[in-house]
């Protein structure tokens, strides 16, 4: 017959077993995670990279009907570099936040301007960046869904002892920040 001590040696045993193979477990859940955080960031920025590229684009087309507008046009320029060398998530969803609100900008500009309206290449670059905009809003709900998914991972019991002892710290929201931006642009001539 077993002793007591025995019984309860291999209780304890058990129980820290149990307790290891979840850290373990715990952990590469995590790194999973966080591994999928970065190829939704990576996706996202590949439709950000393609709407970089088609403003300098949109940008000269508008310049040939709306010269006098160059204000508009260096302040959506200028927006377009400060996303595109952002070094931070934070920094990036600061500059995409800002580069949005000029692009809605210069799209009420252009509807001063009939002849631009009726531009082929105008309305081509347009539905071009109508479209990278619907994949970045695609891209940005997977990522902020797995963001979503990781953080709340991060702060429940007992998941977050390990977060905190292996510093799996919270990630940001690749969101609109400002109540400004959210609101539509108004132009007034």
């Amino acid at each position: 017959m077993l002793s007591l001590w025995t019984v309860v040696a291999v209780i304890a045993a058990l129980i820290i077993l149990i307790i290891v193979i979840y850290g373990f477990a715990s952990y590469n859940s995590f790194v999973r995670m966080v591994n999928q955080i970065e190829e939704a960031y990576a996706t996202m920025d590949v439709y950000l990279k393609k709407r970089y590229d088609l403003i300098p684009n949109l940008v000269n087309t508008v310049k040939g009907y709306a010269a006098h507008e160059q204000e508009t046009l260096d302040r959506v320029i200028n927006a377009r570099n400060a996303a595109q060398s952002a070094a931070t998530v934070e920094d990036k969803i600061a500059g995409e936040n800002a580069l949005s609100g000029t692009l809605k900008t210069l799209f009420a500009v252009a509807e001063a301007y009939p002849d631009l309206k009726a531009n082929t290449n105008f309305i081509n670059l347009q539905q071009q960046l109508q479209n990278t905009e619907s994949e970045i809003a695609n891209s940005r709900k997977y990522y902020n869904a797995v963001v979503r998914e990781y953080n709340t991972k991060t702060q429940v019991f007992p998941s977050s002892i390990i977060a905190m002892m292996f510093k799996f710290a919270k990630k940001t929201m690749f969101e609109i920040t400002n109540t400004e931006e959210r609101e539509n642009v108004t132009v007034q001539f």
